[in-house]
């Protein structure tokens, strides 16, 4: 779902030309997803830790940061917090959950990605992304992976998206954007 979720974004937001991604079908719905070789290697790399982490419960967040190429400012975040039950990792007894409640939840989570797209001011200048984890101190880090400060964003607006729950964590949605002030 989280791939799903930050190809979605970075579609919709224009990040990378339209003709870089091709409709795939999952989780019951028509989704657009990267054809660029460095960027799925990046995604998947990303990804895979990622889910390493979420199998050990030492992950808080993941977030997307969409920066103007020109000055670095960040103008979009959005953050996926991600609340693991622990005891359930401790015991590894999953919670049970109907697998067509979960897809729905995660169409639901899709949807609102794209629909919440329309009321974000239009991206005028060209943008980067990038893709920050929020783990336990304890964590061991890659190598070449580097620390960051948490680029907020000044002066900006946020919305609360749906929570969508798995066997096992509890994800919440908020998304900020820059706003000019007059």
């Amino acid at each position: 779902m989280k791939g799903y979720s930050i190809n979605s974004i970075l579609f919709q937001r224009g990040i990378y030309p339209p003709n870089e991604f091709e409709p795939t079908k999952k989780y019951g719905l028509q989704m657009m997803v990267t054809k660029d070789k460095q960027l799925k290697e990046y995604l998947q790399t990303v990804l895979q830790q990622l889910n390493e982490w979420l199998m050990t419960g030492t992950v808080q967040k993941l977030v997307l940061v969409i920066t103007s190429m020109e000055d670095e400012a960040v103008l979009e975040r959005w953050s996926f917090d991600i609340e693991t039950d622990k005891e359930v990792i401790k015991t590894g007894e999953a919670k049970t959950k109907d697998e067509k409640e979960i897809t729905r939840e995660i169409q639901a989570i899709i949807r609102q990605i794209t629909s919440s797209v329309t009321f974000l001011p239009i991206l005028e200048v060209p943008c980067t992304f990038d893709l920050l984890i929020y783990t336990d101190k304890d964590c061991t880090v890659p190598v070449k992976w580097e620390e960051s400060d948490p680029r907020f964003i000044k002066n900006s607006e946020e919305v609360r998206l749906r929570s969508f729950t798995t066997k096992v964590q509890t994800l919440n949605i908020i998304r900020s954007f820059f706003v000019v002030l007059s």
